[in-house]
């Protein structure tokens, strides 16, 4: 086995058995990238010297017997994680030169238990995509491929297309990422890998580049259930600097994974049964509901009845808080800046060469929802709309533990099929949104294969801070479904 075939949970047995040094684990992920980004593209930077003195450092300190929890793992970091010293993106050319002086709470906490950073992963610009097709530095293409087309390119999701792409394609052990509407769970899910949106303030937001502060979220990718709860237990924790974090212990996630499902009640939401939905995803639905009813769950059908409404509700949330956001990027602070006659000029400028077609899109949607004479139409209304979403997740925990759903309608789709159909591309999220707009944990595991050999996920959805019995659940959909198949690029 090579070394970049390991898990992260297999990689920090290898280490502490000495069976492979953190250096060594280090250049062969190095080496893998060296090889397969230039066709991938999932990093847009790779920092391999600075890896290879933490790793150094790593030894060290397992040499002495003072191992962190994650001493000598190599990881990728979303590039919309702020860190000192390397520079910062957020997938733009706003921030194509930023450079932060300070480092994120997230990565921090991961530096703070040994991890490696091997670089920069790729994104969808400000994290506005469900594709990875939006970024300036140019497209993240899937490690997978179409049994009967392997030269169509297709895309790994968004926006954490970068980091699903490099954990599946063993270009890193896991990777951080974010989620605002489904952008950890649907790449991982057309990547075959896991991902877990934790419950929002469960991970600090300080120093990661903000697209819609009361919906982002930072989270981990991993190919397994037990290597997101490793990683998840380090990124997470109180942090005084985000006045959204939660102020609540962080648990063993870990020790949740195998504990099992018998007693629980599984919640099966009627309106996720979708007029068209393929049949490829109902089945696999159904044999997770199997797999679940098999180790003892029972199986609860439940209403979510204002889930019809999450993915306007979104598209209204979402850009308006984008177009707030996004307005200190301005020529003036910092980023950017383009020459103009005035002041006026000067942001016209700017903010058209640094933000692609997408990012202006919600800017100019989160503006007009946001105007006079619309406010109360569009933006109040749709706050309106998510209390409600927010309060039939309350009603159902009263019957189930958690609800499984699809992650995604569909599997991986060719990077020319739906760019020139904005709300095509937004009904990719139309399984995931609802876990933001009610703030809970959601998990995408992959479970199955489509027709043409490419990878199918389910999600789990929990209670806010129960991200143990979602890891339960997910630990159980992952033993049952053995998914063990390799991406063509890795074959």
């Amino acid at each position: 086995m090579r070394p970049t075939d390991l898990t992260l949970a297999e990689g920090l047995e290898a280490l502490e058995a000495r069976e492979i040094s953190a250096v060594e684990l280090t250049q062969s992920f190095l080496d893998a990238i060296e090889r397969l980004n230039p066709r991938l593209n999932a990093y847009i930077t790779v920092t391999g010297e600075a890896a290879l003195a933490d790793a150094a450092a790593s030894d060290a300190r397992r040499a002495k017997g003072e191992a962190r929890a994650l001493d000598g793992i190599p990881l990728g970091i979303k590039d919309l994680f702020c860190t000192e010293g390397t520079r910062t993106t957020a997938g733009s050319n706003i921030l194509g030169g930023f450079v932060p002086p300070y480092e994120s709470t997230v990565s921090a906490n991961l530096k703070r238990d040994g991890a490696v950073f091997l670089g920069k992963l790729n994104l969808d610009e400000f994290a506005m995509g469900s594709s990875n097709q939006t970024s300036a530095f140019g497209p993240v293409e899937n490690p997978w491929s179409r049994a009967n087309d392997p030269e169509k390119r297709l895309v790994p999701g968004g926006s954490s297309g970068g980091s699903a792409a490099a954990v599946a394609a063993r270009l890193a052990m896991g990777a951080t990422a974010t989620d605002t509407g489904g952008s950890i769970r649907q790449p991982a899910a057309f990547c075959g890998i896991a991902g877990i949106k934790p419950t929002y303030g469960r991970c600090s937001r300080w120093g990661i580049v903000a697209f819609a502060s009361s919906l982002d979220q930072a989270g981990p990718v991993a190919r397994t259930v037990e290597d997101n709860a490793i990683l998840l237990r380090s990124m997470a924790g109180h942090d005084p600097k985000d006045s959204t974090s939660a102020n609540l212990p962080v648990p063993d996630f870990r020790a949740a994974v195998g504990r099992g499902v018998k007693g629980l009640r599984i919640g099966v939401p009627a309106e996720y049964r979708l007029d068209g939905l393929a049949p490829e995803i109902a089945a696999l639905w159904d044999q997770g509901l199997d797999w679940l009813r098999a180790e003892g769950a029972e199986i609860v059908p439940i209403s979510l009845p204002h889930a019809k409404y999450a993915l306007p509700t979104y598209y209204v949330v979402a850009p308006a808080e984008a177009s707030s956001n996004l307005a200190r990027y301005d020529g003036v602070r910092f980023g950017l800046r383009e020459k103009g006659s005035d002041l006026k000029d000067l942001y016209e400028r700017t903010r058209a060469r640094g933000f692609g077609a997408e990012v202006r899109r919600r800017i100019m949607i989160g503006t007009y929802v946001l105007s006079a004479g619309y406010y109360d139409a569009y933006y109040l209304k749709a706050q309106k709309v998510r209390a409600l979403i927010r309060r039939d997740f309350e009603l159902a925990w009263g019957k189930v533990d958690a609800i499984l759903t699809p992650a995604t309608p569909s599997a991986a789709f060719g990077m020319d099929e739906k760019q020139d159909d904005p709300v095509a591309m937004y009904l990719n999220d139309i399984f995931t949104v609802t876990a933001n707009l009610a703030g809970l944990p959601g998990l995408a595991v992959p479970a199955g294969l489509d027709g043409q050999g490419l990878p199918l996920g389910l999600q789990v959805i929990g209670r806010a801070f129960d991200e143990e019995t979602v890891f339960a659940v997910g630990g159980v959909i992952e033993r049952a479904a053995a998914f063990s198949a390799t991406p063509q690029v890795m074959a």
